[in-house]
């Protein structure tokens, strides 16, 4: 539809300022309104619900315009308009919705019951998963839109968001993937008995596909994790239809590995070796450790089990005097850390890296940091799902797949290309 210039030369004669067009009082929200009267208008006119019928000839609906004579013998007629005021990008509009007599008209446009249009949801939605808070988001929205809206409202739009994690978090996944990384980072929650806050572990499982596409499995907030909850974990992803995994990278929990191949029996357990290091790097100086990543640094990159051993060996004999836990905290993990070593480069850059889920993490800290602490798990869960969406929408692919896919299909064979 084009809108002639004549019509637009005549709606802009009387604008002079910016905010004659754009300001509370301009004609961009006078126009907004008028249009959605003259539409909601348009809709009781074609009202087609059955209303007081005179005579069976008659048609069961309003069928006249507003200011029209009512039609001989007219059964439901109009009776009048009530005002509603919408929430929008705007800020309020108030709107006169008109009524029939029978209180049989129910307008598609502006719905009973709703009171925002213009994806302020989707607005409060974002804002809350950029991390603020309700008094952030309810401050935001009165300085940009200048509307006041209350904290319950802001709780009853996100509170929308448990169905839409309810929904996705039972969703099928892929019969097999290639890599699945466990990751877990910390959170504080107050817990619903003692009413104290606790630090709950919530823990996520990235896949990779066999086309090298990136999906977050689901998520859990567990506050004491063991190889019970694990074990639901892994019975969680086969009843959703997962029936392998090649290969599942994990941070070195107690039970964890146990759990796994409980319930997928080929997987190869591989020790995270960004979490090995994280941890080696915890017990060093800040003068020593960029020292003790490069020693280490050789450890990772041998091109063999039996060379990492050596260097290794040779960390050892350096560091021990000073920092006596790292080399054996490697040799504890080290059945778990030693199938890295198996692989090509191009499959080992992919497993040691991390990086989706380094910067799925990233996401999720982003969003968590302005928070002290959550009330619930579902609050938690909220905002955690909503990182977790925006991260699958900013880019999915693995990058330089295709020669780690090559592997995967020599070394796994017809458990990959099933």
């Amino acid at each position: 539809m084009t809108i002639s210039r004549e019509l637009l030369d005549e709606l802009l004669k009387c604008v002079e300022r910016p905010e004659d067009l754009l300001g509370e009082a301009g004609l961009m929200k006078e126009l907004k309104i008028e249009l959605m009267e003259r539409m909601l208008g348009a809709e009781l006119t074609a009202h087609p619900l059955p209303g007081r019928v005179l005579h069976s000839n008659i048609p069961k609906r309003v069928g006249y315009e507003e200011g029209q004579e009512v039609p001989p013998g007219q059964g439901n007629r109009r009776n009048g308009t009530s005002t509603k005021v919408l929430k929008g990008q705007d800020g309020e509009m108030p709107v006169a919705v008109p009524r029939d007599r029978d209180s049989s008209f129910e307008p598609e446009l502006v719905k009973k019951g709703q009171t925002r249009i213009d994806g302020m949801d989707d607005k409060i939605i974002g804002l809350y998963a950029a991390g603020l808070t309700v008094r952030d988001i309810q401050a935001h929205l009165l300085e940009i839109y200048g509307l006041k809206v209350s904290p319950d409202l802001i709780s009853r739009v996100t509170d929308a968001v448990l169905d839409e994690v309810r929904e996705w978090q039972s969703r099928a996944l892929e019969r097999m993937y290639p890599i699945v990384i466990f990751d877990a980072l910390r959170v504080k929650i107050r817990d619903a008995d003692s009413r104290t806050v606790k630090n709950k572990a919530v823990y996520v499982a990235l896949g990779v596909t066999r086309d090298g596409q990136r999906e977050v499995l689901g998520l859990w907030i567990a506050e004491n994790e063991g190889a019970k909850f694990w074990l639901a974990v892994m019975n969680e992803l086969k009843n959703r239809g997962t029936q392998d995994i090649l290969i599942a990278v994990v941070d070195g929990l107690k039970g964890f590995p146990e759990a796994i191949t409980a319930a997928f029996p080929e997987a190869m357990v591989q020790t995270c070796i960004v979490h090995l290091l994280r941890h080696s790097l915890n017990f060093c100086s800040w003068k020593d450790r960029k020292m003790v990543a490069a020693d280490l640094r050789r450890v990772y990159s041998a091109p063999t089990a039996d060379m990492a051993e050596a260097e290794l060996d040779a960390f050892e004999e350096k560091w021990a005097g000073k920092y006596a836990s790292i080399a054996p905290a490697w040799r504890r993990a080290w059945q778990e850390a030693i199938p890295f070593f198996g692989f090509d480069p191009a499959i080992r850059k992919i497993i040691y890296t991390t990086n989706a889920i380094e910067s799925l993490n990233r996401v999720i800290r982003k969003s968590i940091k302005t928070r002290g602490s959550f009330p619930t798990d579902e609050a938690a869960t909220k905002l955690i799902y909503l990182a977790i969406r925006n991260f699958e929408r900013d880019g999915r692919n693995v990058r330089e797949w295709f020669a780690a896919r090559n592997q995967f299909a020599i070394m796994f064979g017809e458990r990959f290309d099933a």
